[in-house]
């Protein structure tokens, strides 16, 4: 494998860490900058809606470009979007460095894979792409853990001091290794993108990958103060908590991906609703227990990110078949949607903690989790009746 792989492996893992690591964060800004925790939590909601801006739009913007300057270009957004948080001189100016750094986020997974496979041969593409997507899996075993840990120990600007770093290494290694004339497929025609978000059975994917996810993240982005004011941890302990849920969710991704492998994607999806909805709900009752939160926490990451394989496979099955010239734009879309149910249920969460309690937003995103299955089922139904008609 060539060494510029790896140069967006640790893009993907500055990339990740940036994202996540402001849940266990949360606690600590909130009361740095003399805000409330839901105005905290807005952190993790408008750093998802650049995200899900910056994948469609700027990466269309960008189709015509060189797909190394784009990626020059994106991590240098990157690093000044962190830097910009770690002079943050208060809320509103943190704010606007999450959306920046957002909006690069989003590019960057767009074009990443295209970069990636375009660096080896056809018959390694697949195994570039997980070396790639393998950055982002560390992030979340201990790039998250870690920058936790580091914003609890030396204050949450540090943080994003340290992922600037990162993100300035891996800006450096793309100038340098990545080659310039990079195999790219013509860019989408805007009626082809139209096209996508006129499908109703795309459309139906979406919704429930945003609203599947959007479950998770009402209780999740909230789960620091949640362990701190209800379970009874430290501050100091809730690093070492993102690193269980990390390793969790690393087992979780892999084990979904096989799932949906032998069993097909809805069947997977099934599944992993249905688990992750009792998760959501159990927690409600064992977070005021340290050990069985902690082993609810284990238990809730290997399912929440693990829908994740059979939600992208499940779109472009369903793009080959109704909107086969526009593929990319149609999985695209999803990281889209992914980041629509991250943004939409932080902000639910942050409303519910106002107006009930921290422990509310656990069995309210169960129910929206059971959302997410009630849309699955009503997709699986619509391909057994397909199959039929064509049958």
């Amino acid at each position: 494998m060539p060494i510029a792989l790896f140069a967006l492996t640790l893009s993907a893992f500055a990339i990740g860490t940036t994202e996540f690591v402001i849940v266990g964060l949360v606690p600590t800004i909130a009361q740095d900058l003399g805000v409330s925790l839901p105005s905290a939590g807005l952190l993790v909601s408008l750093y998802a809606l650049g995200v899900a801006i910056g994948a469609p739009v700027l990466t269309a913007l960008t189709g015509r470009w060189q797909r190394k300057n784009v990626l020059i270009t994106i991590m240098a957004l990157f690093v000044i979007g962190n830097l910009l948080a770690w002079m943050a001189p208060g809320y509103n100016s943190l704010i606007a460095a999450r959306i920046l750094t957002g909006l690069a986020h989003g590019v960057f997974f767009s074009i990443g894979s295209t970069i990636a496979t375009s660096l080896v041969s056809k018959d390694k593409e697949a195994s570039a792409i997980a070396i790639m997507f393998t950055g982002l899996t560390v992030a979340l075993v201990t790039g998250v853990p870690l920058g936790t840990w580091i914003g609890q120990s030396f204050g949450w600007r540090a943080t994003f001091m340290v992922v600037a770093a990162l993100g300035l290494i891996a800006l450096i290694g793309s100038a340098l290794l990545v080659p310039k004339n990079l195999k790219q497929a013509p860019p989408a025609r805007i009626s082809q993108q139209l096209k996508v978000l006129t499908q109703p059975r795309l459309l139906l994917v979406y919704a429930m990958t945003a609203v599947g996810y959007g479950g998770t993240f009402t209780a999740f982005t909230f789960l620091a103060p949640i362990l701190e004011e209800v379970s009874g941890f430290e501050s100091g302990a809730i690093g070492l908590i993102m690193l269980v849920y990390g390793v969790s969710v690393a087992v979780g991704n892999i084990w979904g991906g096989r799932m949906a492998d032998r069993l097909g994607p809805i069947k997977a999806l099934y599944i992993i609703f249905t688990a992750l909805a009792l998760i959501l709900l159990a927690f409600t009752f064992t977070a005021v227990h340290p050990v069985a939160a902690v082993l609810t926490i284990l238990v809730w990451g290997a399912f929440a990110f693990g829908n994740v394989p059979g939600l992208q496979v499940y779109v472009v099955q369903l793009a080959e078949k109704y909107t086969p010239e526009a593929v990319d734009v149609a999985s695209g879309l999803n990281i889209a949607a992914f980041n629509v149910g991250i943004a939409l249920g932080s902000v639910l969460g942050g409303v519910i903690i106002q107006s009930m309690s921290l422990m509310d937003t656990a069995w309210i995103g169960a129910l929206i989790v059971l959302l997410a299955l009630v849309l699955t089922r009503l997709s699986g139904s619509l391909d057994k009746r397909n199959q039929a008609q064509i049958a």
